[in-house]
C-alpha cells in the first residue's frame, strides 16, 4: 500500500505496510487533546479525542527510495509541494463541520494544524470551512468572529487557499443550531419554518415564503442575511481576495437551493419526498396564485394525491408514470408555481450576496442538489418535491444555470463519486445520468461548475469516478471540494487512497493500476447502509 508524502519540494511516493499503517492508527487513538475553551455564554473544559495524525505521526512517514533516509520535516509554504491542479480545476479538501464549535470555540486545533500540515504537503490547493449563522450571531445584531478569524490565520500561515461555506441552515450531527433568538422567534411563530402537510415543521433552516416577511424582530430574513454578510465582510477584509478565494452563499437545507422534501438523510429510498408548502405564508402565496390564474380551489393547499415521505410515488396518482396528475393543466400550474418559488428564493440571495461583495476579489458560488432517485422514472418525482420541474419533457435545470450565471456565482454540484452501477434498483436511480444533464445546462448557460463527492470518504470505486468526472472529455469543473478532513479521512484504510487519488490527478495513467480493488460496494450492500451525506 502506496501514501504520498513530501520529501522536498515535490511529491514522492513512500512505501508504508499495513503493520505501520496500524501503528499509525494505534498513535492517533493514543493522542488526545485537552484544552480550555471560553466563550460568551459558554465556559467549559472539552476533552476531546481525536484520530487524526499528530505531527510525530506525520513525521514518522518515510519518503520514497530517491529520499529513504532522509527525515521529513516540514517546509516553508515556498518549498512545499507543487499544487495539485488538473486540467485548470483546484483541489481542496472540506474542514470538520464543527470545526468551530456551538460555543463559538475550535474544536480540536492541534488536530486540524496537523492535518493542514498534511494537505499542504499533499499539494492540495486549499481548504473549505463551514462557517455557521448560529455560531457567529448568537445574539441579535452581534456576532464573534474570534475563532472562524484564528482558523483563518492558521490556513494563511501555510499559504493555503480559504473557500468559506456560509451557512443559514442548521446541522443535527454534529448539533450546531440556528441562532437561539431566531429558535426563540420560531417557538412562537412556527410559521417561520417550511411545513408539510400533516403540520409538520422543519427547523434546521427559515421557509423560503418568509424572505420578505419582517418575522424576525422587525426585519426581514433577508435583511438579516445581509448584515450577517456585511459584518462578515468587515471583520475578513484583510483576507479577501489573498486567503479567502471563494464564498459560497447558504441557499437552503444543508446550504443547497431546494426544499427540505426529505426530512432526513437516512429517508426510505422507495420515498420521493414530499412537497413542502403548506406553512403560512407559502399557503397564502399558492392562494393568490390559483386566484390569479382563475382557479381558486387549486391554491388550497398541495397536491391531494402525492405519497407520504416512505410511499413509493407510483402508490398515488400524482407521479404515475402514464397519466399521473404531473401531466394534467393542474400538475403544471402547481409545479411551476412551486419550482418557480424556489428559483425566486435562490435570485433574490444570490442578487444580495453579489452587491455585497461586488467590490471583493472572491468568487461567489452556492450549491444545488443532486436528487437522483427515481431520476429513470418520467415524472422524476424525488427532484420535483425538491423544487427542480425537471420531467422527461421538460428541462428544471436551465433555468437555475441561467440564474447562477446572471450573478457571476459558480455552482457547486455534489455526486461526482456517484456510479449508475453502485445504485439499488428499487432506486430508479441514475446519478450519472443526471450529473451530466445539471453539466450541460451549465455548459449552454457559461455557468461555471465546482463539483463535490455526495458520500464522505469514498471507497474505491468511488475515486475512480471522481476522476473520471475530473479529467474526462466532458469534464467542466473549475474547483473540485473532497470532503471531508476528520478522523476517518486519515485513518489507514482511507488517507492512502485519498493520496493514491491525488497522484493519480497528476499522473492520470497510472491511476487504474494504483487504486486498490477490494472491499468494493454491491448495489446490494449499499441499499442497507445509512450513508453519511455533506451537510455543508
Amino acid at each position: 500500500m502506496e501514501v504520498s508524502v513530501i520529501g522536498s519540494s515535490q511529491l514522492n511516493l513512500g512505501r508504508i505496510d499495513n503493520g505501520a499503517l496500524c501503528n499509525l492508527r494505534k498513535k492517533w487513538n493514543s493522542n488526545i487533546l485537552n484544552f480550555k475553551s471560553y466563550s460568551k455564554g459558554c465556559n467549559l473544559v472539552q476533552s476531546r479525542r481525536f484520530l487524526w495524525p499528530s505531527r510525530s505521526a506525520i513525521l514518522s512517514l518515510r519518503a520514497s527510495s530517491s529520499a529513504q533516509n532522509q527525515p521529513l520535516v516540514y517546509q516553508k509554504a515556498s518549498n512545499t509541494a507543487t499544487n495539485t491542479t488538473i486540467n485548470g480545476t483546484k483541489l481542496y479538501v472540506g474542514l470538520p463541520l464543527d470545526t468551530v464549535s456551538s460555543c463559538n470555540s475550535i474544536n480540536h486545533a492541534r488536530a486540524i494544524a496537523a492535518g493542514l500540515k498534511a494537505l499542504k504537503l499533499l499539494g492540495v490547493d486549499g481548504v473549505e470551512l463551514p462557517v455557521w449563522w448560529g455560531v457567529a450571531e448568537q445574539a441579535r445584531g452581534k456576532y464573534e468572529w474570534s475563532s472562524y478569524l484564528a482558523i483563518v490565520e492558521m490556513v494563511k500561515s501555510l499559504d493555503l487557499e480559504l473557500h468559506v461555506s456560509l451557512c443559514f441552515h442548521a446541522s443535527n450531527d454534529p448539533k450546531l443550531p440556528l441562532p437561539e433568538w431566531v429558535s426563540m422567534i420560531g417557538e412562537s411563530d412556527p410559521s417561520i419554518y417550511f411545513t408539510d402537510k400533516s403540520g409538520q415543521q422543519y427547523k434546521d433552516c427559515l421557509s423560503l415564503g418568509v424572505d420578505d416577511v419582517p418575522a424576525l424582530d422587525g426585519m426581514t430574513p433577508l435583511e438579516v442575511y445581509k448584515e450577517f454578510l456585511e459584518s462578515f465582510k468587515s471583520s475578513f477584509s484583510p483576507f479577501m481576495g489573498s486567503t479567502i478565494t471563494g464564498l459560497t452563499i447558504g441557499l437552503g437545507p444543508d446550504g443547497e437551493l431546494r426544499y427540505p422534501s426529505h426530512r432526513t438523510m437516512s429517508a426510505s429510498l422507495v420515498g420521493a419526498g414530499e412537497f413542502q408548502c403548506y406553512d403560512v405564508n407559502m399557503l397564502s402565496q399558492l392562494k393568490q396564485h390559483a386566484e390569479a390564474h382563475g382557479n381558486p380551489l387549486w391554491g388550497l393547499g398541495g397536491p391531494h394525491d402525492a405519497p407520504d415521505y416512505f410511499e413509493s410515488p407510483m402508490a398515488r396518482g400524482f407521479f404515475v408514470e402514464n397519466g399521473g396528475a404531473w401531466e394534467n393543466q393542474y400538475g403544471d400550474f402547481f409545479l411551476s408555481w412551486y419550482s418557480s418559488q424556489l428559483l425566486s428564493h435562490g435570485d433574490r440571495v444570490l442578487s444580495m450576496a453579489a452587491s455585497t461583495f461586488s467590490d471583493d476579489p472572491v468568487s461567489l458560488s452556492g450549491k444545488i442538489p443532486l436528487v437522483h432517485s427515481w431520476s429513470k422514472a418520467r415524472s422524476h418525482p424525488s427532484e420535483l418535491t425538491a423544487g427542480f420541474y425537471n420531467t422527461a419533457g421538460r428541462d428544471g435545470y436551465g433555468a437555475v444555470a441561467e440564474m447562477f450565471s446572471r450573478y457571476s456565482c459558480q455552482v457547486i454540484l455534489p455526486g461526482f463519486d456517484l456510479s449508475d452501477d453502485r445504485q439499488p434498483a428499487e432506486s430508479w436511480s441514475s446519478p450519472e445520468t443526471l450529473l451530466a444533464v445539471m453539466q450541460a445546462s451549465c455548459r449552454k448557460h457559461k455557468t461555471v461548475v465546482s463539483g463535490q463527492n455526495a458520500l464522505a470518504c469514498g471507497a474505491p470505486r468511488s475515486f475512480e469516478q471522481m476522476s473520471k468526472n475530473l479529467m474526462g472529455e466532458n469534464a467542466v469543473a473549475n474547483l473540485f471540494t473532497y470532503q471531508r478532513m476528520g478522523a476517518e479521512f486519515f485513518s489507514p484504510e482511507h488517507f492512502p487512497r485519498f493520496t493514491q487519488f491525488v497522484r493519480g490527478l497528476n499522473e492520470p495513467a497510472s491511476l487504474a493500476d494504483d487504486l486498490p480493488v477490494e472491499d468494493e460496494e454491491s448495489a446490494e450492500s449499499l441499499s442497507g447502509m445509512s450513508m453519511q451525506m455533506q451537510t455543508a
